[in-house]
């Protein structure tokens, strides 16, 4: 009993601060970019949200990458986040990733491609691609764009040239973009035949820069409608049996 008086005197005694705990504020997501930043000015920060995991936010970078950045931004952790589901494991940064992807293609205009399709009512399915001129692959799949059309994909063009801008390549995506006909023009270009070098107001930087942000590091580069990224040169049917067309 004299014990239990003594260690309540005691408790009494001490100040209130001593027995709380100075747990860390959480911080808004504005405020968790703005403390990211103020450390590194320089990080490629895209944008910050809520994450599925409890406690941290999802900073996409550029590039496509996607870190996991604690609640009061002390740490982050780099790497994809993967939930044990019912169903199997499902890589969660790579679902979202593939959402991102979806959307920033629903926001372009068609007008800023080079496009090659089928009639609208035989059209089963649509594929973009990233491209670069000189890519043996690209040329390779360029080839089966009329069998690709025939068996109902529509085949719409982004440029991807992989040396950067103001290369080489880049110019002749360039001229290929500013052609009175894109669609002949790029054929040939990739066909290895020389094209008019012309210049005008055009979109390939800005393709460039968007395959760097959604995780584009070679060519061809498809995605599918569901904002799947398929890296690389597949038959034509092989390709439409992914896309579930017979």
């Amino acid at each position: 009993m004299a014990l239990t008086k003594f260690l309540i005197v005691v408790l009494l005694a001490l100040p209130m601060g001593a027995l709380a705990t100075d747990a860390p504020v959480p911080l808004t997501a504005a405020e968790a970019r703005a403390k990211l930043l103020l450390s590194m000015p320089d990080f490629p920060v895209l944008g910050i949200k809520k994450s599925v995991l409890d406690g941290y936010f999802e900073v996409l970078m550029q590039g496509g990458r996607i870190l996991y950045l604690n609640a009061t931004a002390d740490y982050f952790i780099a790497g994809d986040l993967f939930l044990i589901e019912p169903t199997g494991i499902v890589n969660a940064t790579e679902k979202n990733r593939t959402e991102q992807r979806k959307q920033r293609l629903a926001s372009l205009n068609e007008s800023d491609m080079v496009v090659f399709s089928p009639r609208p009512e035989l059209t089963k399915a649509t594929i973009t691609v990233f491209t670069d001129i000189d890519c043996g692959y690209c040329r390779k799949l360029h080839q089966e764009v009329p069998e690709l059309n025939r068996l109902g994909v529509a085949v719409r063009y982004l440029a991807y040239p992989r040396a950067g801008v103001g290369s080489a390549s880049y110019d002749k995506a360039v001229a290929a973009w500013c052609a009175d006909d894109p669609q002949k023009a790029l054929t040939d270009v990739k066909a290895g035949k020389d094209i008019e070098m012309r210049t005008c107001v055009n979109p390939v930087a800005e393709q460039y820069a968007m395959g760097d942000a959604l995780g584009v590091t070679g060519t061809p580069a498809v995605v599918y409608e569901d904002g799947t990224l398929q890296a690389g040169y597949l038959p034509a049917a092989e390709m439409a049996r992914r896309l579930g067309i017979n």
